[in-house]
């Protein structure tokens, strides 16, 4: 593993020039750390200063603040047992919740896990706080949000964290997206979607977003959310596919700001909407993007793809 010790000049695409209010037309990133296998999950810990963020491969997360640099935080990450076993076995998506308790996306033990100890002393124990719909081994919990007005998680639940991706071997014949209450109740509300991945809440809480991972049909999904919690209606509210012809990557996570805005991954970088989903621009990168993670009241935004972390200043 390596860390970039210079900034490197930002490639900005501008639609709208509404995304000058975001983003400056010459700012500049930095590389905090190359040489993984895949990296996921970014999350800023504001109380502890640092970014933790996984390598799904290699079942484990890293630790990054200006102090220390990159250092390793917990290990294993999302995979427990004693067989060693390939593919994509660590954690994937992770989340600070209300309580300040680290919720980790674990792919090789299928669940949804706390992580029994204080984020500051991490540890490789767990609580599964969820891992089955009506008896049925969830597939690989990929991505979370937190929905405190209801008391309960939306997760994301694709098949890319199975055993070398060995579809054959899952109990459900489709990749969900549900509900988990903090009573530990899992409720399916999608199965339409053929690799639903990530997942976030807009403000006000009636309108679920979520990416659709597969390369034939890779789009962002709005689901509108009743007074319950369950999906009264969706669309597709922006398709990625026709940009696939230039390859750099499929819609994969996202993050959504204060204002709606939606900072989202997908062909050749980090596309930026408005609230309505119109397209303000794209911030290219030269490699797939798999994720993001606003910081520091938006001012920050965390970016994880490929074998690489990286962190840009937002002008906002």
């Amino acid at each position: 593993m390596r860390v970039a010790k210079k900034k490197l000049a930002l490639s900005i695409e501008i639609q709208d020039t509404a995304l000058l209010q975001i983003v400056d037309k010459d700012a500049l990133y930095t590389v905090l750390g190359t040489g993984y296998y895949w990296t996921e999950g970014p999350l800023w810990i504001d109380s502890l200063q640092c970014l933790l963020f996984s390598d799904v491969p290699a079942n484990t997360i890293y630790k990054w603040s200006v102090d220390s640099g990159i250092t390793t935080y917990l290990t294993p990450s999302g995979y427990t047992g004693d067989i060693p076993r390939g593919g994509e076995p660590g954690s994937n998506g992770l989340l600070l919740n209300s309580n300040g308790e680290l919720i980790l996306c674990q792919h090789g033990d299928r669940q949804i896990a706390k992580m029994r100890t204080d984020i500051g002393q991490p540890s490789p124990s767990f609580i599964t706080i969820g891992d089955s719909y009506l008896k049925q081994k969830l597939n690989s919990p990929n991505d979370i949000v937190e929905d405190t007005e209801r008391g309960r998680y939306y997760f994301t639940d694709p098949p890319y964290g199975l055993n070398d991706q060995e579809v054959s071997k899952r109990e459900l014949s489709f990749n969900g997206v549900y509900s988990l209450d903090y009573n530990g109740d899992i409720r399916l509300l999608v199965d339409s979607l053929t690799r639903p991945n990530g997942i976030a809440l807009m403000p006000g809480g009636k309108k679920l977003i979520v990416s659709n991972s597969d390369a034939k049909n890779t789009a962002l999904y709005c689901f509108y959310l009743n007074r319950d919690g369950a999906v009264e209606s969706a669309e597709k509210v922006f398709d990625f596919t026709p940009y696939m012809k230039s390859g750099g990557g499929v819609s994969d996570g996202l993050k959504i700001d204060e204002e709606g805005n939606v900072f989202a991954s997908g062909p050749q970088g980090i596309w930026i909407f408005d609230r309505n989903f119109k397209v303000l621009g794209r911030v290219l990168f030269d490699h797939n993007i798999s994720n993001c993670f606003l910081a520091m009241e938006g001012k920050v935004l965390f970016v994880t793809g490929s074998d690489k972390v990286m962190m840009l200043r937002l002008r906002k």
